[in-house]
């Protein structure tokens, strides 16, 4: 049974027990599971780029005929050598094909199999975690050492320094999808290409927001208390399409992140010292969040985060009214903040 965890991916995949049949990747990061799974499955032949030894399936087809798995898995290369088969995602259920893969004795094949977010209950997840032929490795977002090390990686090839602040502002940008992260710092590399370093300005003219943690410019404005932005902002978002949820949930999500930090700024933290307990925090919004704190406290950020839900269950109750009601909230948080802003 080898069941592996999220911090010991990296050192799993460097020492796959020859024995091993099946090695699956799976996860909510899409890009490292297919980064993971092309890096596992080209070192497990000699020549990556000879389709007899290193073959790719379609996990739709492999599916509807779970048998064609297994026969490729019990194919002999034409001139010898380990073979591997790459098997892209699918939302359907390769259980049955992989489990043919791990009856067939002393296979030399080694089948690599992308998934997606896999529950633990999952027939494909549960049998590769159970089978003593198989790996299951799990493919989280990159985070705290993880993503260091991928930063630290990518500029060492590329020959450029970065000084400890810079690299940290770095960071904090990235995070999400690991395709999305290395390609934001391959745009980085050729920004930088010549220059030797990377500076914190570099990092303002290229990098977009690929975290996912950057707050709508609606967020931001409301709880700075910046009525009309705030509206203006909204109505942008409407006419581009964004649904009532699209607004609620990062409003939500901001004023239940920022209650612990207002406790902190009760007890005596100063709001900008609060802020660097955000962690993740996109460094860009690291002074808005600063005067979010100064004006919202413990109490009113609770009465809020009521308020928000209580609208989230409206709107779900009726569709018609959506709009409208989350128009209101959204001035509403805006004016509340302007008030104690003396505005």
């Amino acid at each position: 049974m080898v069941a592996v965890k999220a911090a010991d991916a990296e050192g799993a995949l460097r020492r796959i027990d020859p024995r091993v049949a099946v090695v699956l990747l799976y996860g909510p990061d899409t890009g490292l599971v297919a980064e993971r799974a092309r890096g596992v499955a080209r070192a497990a032949v000699s020549d990556p780029e000879d389709p007899f030894q290193l073959v790719k399936l379609d996990g739709d087809g492999i599916a509807g005929d779970p048998g064609r798995l297994a026969d490729e898995a019990g194919t002999i290369a034409m001139f010898g050598g380990r073979r591997a088969v790459w098997v892209r995602p699918t939302s359907k259920n390769l259980a049955p094909a992989v489990e043919a893969v791990l009856a067939i004795p002393g296979s030399d094949a080694l089948v690599v199999v992308e998934a997606g977010d896999l529950a633990k209950t999952s027939p494909l997840r549960a049998l590769c975690e159970k089978a003593p032929r198989a790996l299951a490795i799990p493919c989280y977002a990159d985070e705290g050492r993880n993503l260091s090390q991928v930063v630290d990686d990518v500029l060492r090839e590329a020959g450029l320094s970065i000084d400890r602040d810079t690299r940290t502002l770095l960071v904090e940008s990235l995070g999400g999808d690991r395709l999305a992260t290395r390609s934001e710092l391959d745009k980085l590399v050729l920004y930088c290409h010549g220059c030797g370093s990377v500076t914190a300005a570099d990092l303002e003219a290229v990098l977009s927001d690929v975290s996912g943690l950057q707050a709508s410019v609606v967020t931001d404005a409301a709880f700075a208390g910046a009525v009309r932005q705030a509206d203006e902002a909204l109505r942008r978002l409407r006419l581009e399409g964004t649904s009532a949820t699209g607004i609620l949930t990062p409003l939500l999500g901001h004023a239940t992140t920022l209650l612990p930090l207002a406790l902190d700024v009760a007890a005596g933290s100063a709001p900008a010292s609060a802020v660097e307990g955000w962690r993740g925090l996109h460094f860009k919004r690291k002074p808005l969040v600063t005067k979010h704190l100064a004006l919202w406290t413990p109490d009113l950020l609770r009465r809020l985060v009521a308020r928000i839900q209580d609208t989230v269950l409206a709107t779900r109750r009726s569709a018609d009214l959506a709009d409208p009601l989350t128009e209101r909230l959204v001035i509403d948080i805006a004016r509340t903040a302007a008030q104690r802003a003396g505005r």
